[in-house]
């Protein structure tokens, strides 16, 4: 997945004139980010003198211990909560609420709000998961590694826009807008298919106390309550029940965010009739003759004027914005130092072709789904689309660039590995075996986004070459 952040309106708003602020605006930083995060994740857990202190510091237990004397208090919160499991349990909550949001936007107002602009980019989505996790499961069917086929069903939209942003104008914007659409209703799949099949066991009473919270809140919405406040209070306490209940925690952060209203307090009419009134304020001060500006009754105007342009942007859209740069250049690398940082002890993590007739092959089964899997469903699915007359080609795009595109979706890296630290764990499979697995897994990811992101830019090259001689 994943998630652009928007600051196109920025150029307008505000004056960036340090090179950090020019950096963050490019659509490509977050990737490189990112980028750099997996490698110095990758140093300091093989480097002999930080590999330690690298994964003694993710095993660092975090729980809160309350206990009584007597013991008749005893009480742990979170439960056995590691620095990992806090990056991965809580840090990444906040990742999937910003992702509900997004989605969010592009259902209502975006790229999926009408049928004819959402249907070709999920069918094309479902094809993009539906085949690699084929490819996953025919190699790995009947071993300890069957589990895993979800990892290579992901697509991230950072570094996938990031290479498209750099190729410019030699892909046509209606795939730039194709391959967006398609990362958003990817990262909605991927949702799902992490809330029914990597959940834990499910505690049915605590889960009930969730969905009457989440029914509360939804009833707070429609009644037309605009304040985050009764939003983000009873996301915490989804949070906690989801914890506890055994779905994973992060589901809650996307359940509220579709919760999150998208109408915002004041409408434009009520906007511009306080805006004229604060204005006339402002202005009779200036008639007035008093040499100070502002004056006590300006200042209050300009309060006023600042709550109002505030309570007039729909608070979804608020949040998203705030959101955006913690995610992007915050907790998403600190995901990927956490989880990225894969120590070397087996050579066989780099042979993705590896088979063990009881291990499997997971590294082969998610690097052949991201590499050949994700274009080929892609466009399959988009083929049938288009041939049943459901769908539309994507305007001045051709076949070969829409599967140069589609190679581009094969970049799966944050979720991918976020499933994969979810995956092969089981009843009966040692600890060490489910470590080994994660591992090899993590390096396939990694492996398996470099070379579809390769792929996919020389194709790209290819194909815009051949038809400009063409032309």
């Amino acid at each position: 997945m994943r998630h652009i952040p928007i600051y196109w309106w920025n150029k307008e708003i505000h004056n960036f004139n340090t090179s950090q602020s020019r950096f963050v605006r490019k659509p490509w930083a977050n990737g490189v980010i990112l980028l750099v995060s997996v490698i110095v994740a990758m140093l300091l857990a093989n480097l002999p003198f930080t590999s330690y202190y690298y994964q003694h510091f993710l095993e660092t237990d975090i729980t809160m211990n309350l206990h009584s004397p007597g013991g008749t208090i005893d009480w742990s919160f979170p439960k056995d909560m590691t620095m990992e499991k806090f990056i991965n349990d809580i840090l990444m909550v906040v990742f999937f609420f910003s992702v509900g949001l997004e989605i969010k936007r592009e259902v209502i107002n975006g790229e999926l709000s009408t049928f004819k602009k959402a249907i070709m980019p999920i069918i094309a989505a479902v094809g993009g998961v539906c085949v690699p996790a084929i490819i996953f499961t025919i190699i790995n069917h009947g071993t300890v590694a069957a589990n895993g086929w979800g990892i290579p069903t992901a697509t991230d939209i950072a570094f996938a826009i990031g290479i498209l942003s750099v190729l410019g104008d030699k892909v046509p914007v209606s795939l730039k807008v194709f391959l967006t659409a398609l990362a958003i209703a990817d990262d909605l799949i991927a949702i799902l298919v992490v809330a029914l099949f990597y959940g834990g066991t499910i505690n049915g009473p605590l889960l009930l106390v969730a969905l009457l919270i989440i029914l509360l809140v939804l009833a707070l919405n429609k009644l037309g309550e605009k304040r985050l406040v009764f939003y983000i209070v009873p996301l915490i306490a989804i949070w906690f029940l989801f914890y506890y209940a055994g779905i994973h925690a992060t589901m809650s952060g996307v359940v509220m965010a579709f919760l999150i209203p998208m109408e915002a307090r004041y409408n434009r009419a009520k906007f511009y009739r306080r805006h004229n009134i604060l204005m006339h304020g402002i202005e009779l001060g200036d008639h007035i003759g008093a040499e100070e500006f502002p004056d006590e009754q300006q200042r209050y105007c300009l309060r006023r004027l600042s709550g109002l342009s505030k309570r007039s942007i729909p608070p979804a859209y608020r949040l998203e914005q705030s959101l955006s740069p913690w995610v992007n250049y915050f907790i998403m690398p600190v995901f990927a130092l956490a989880n990225a940082g894969v120590q070397i002890t087996d050579p066989s993590y780099f042979n993705v072709f590896h088979y063990d007739a009881a291990l499997g092959a997971p590294g082969m089964g998610i690097f052949l789904g991201l590499l050949l899997g994700k274009p080929i469903g892609i466009t399959l699915a988009s083929f049938l689309a288009i041939k049943c007359k459901i769908g539309e080609m994507p305007a001045k795009s051709t076949w070969p660039m829409l599967f140069a595109v589609a190679c581009l979706g094969g970049i799966g890296f944050t979720m991918s590995i976020f499933v994969d630290t979810l995956s092969f764990a089981g009843a009966g499979v040692p600890a060490e075996v489910t470590a080994h697995l994660r591992d090899a897994g993590k390096i396939a990811v990694l492996m398996g986004s470099l070379c579809a992101g390769i792929l996919g830019s020389v194709l790209i090259n290819l194909v815009y070459k051949i038809q400009s001689r063409g032309k």
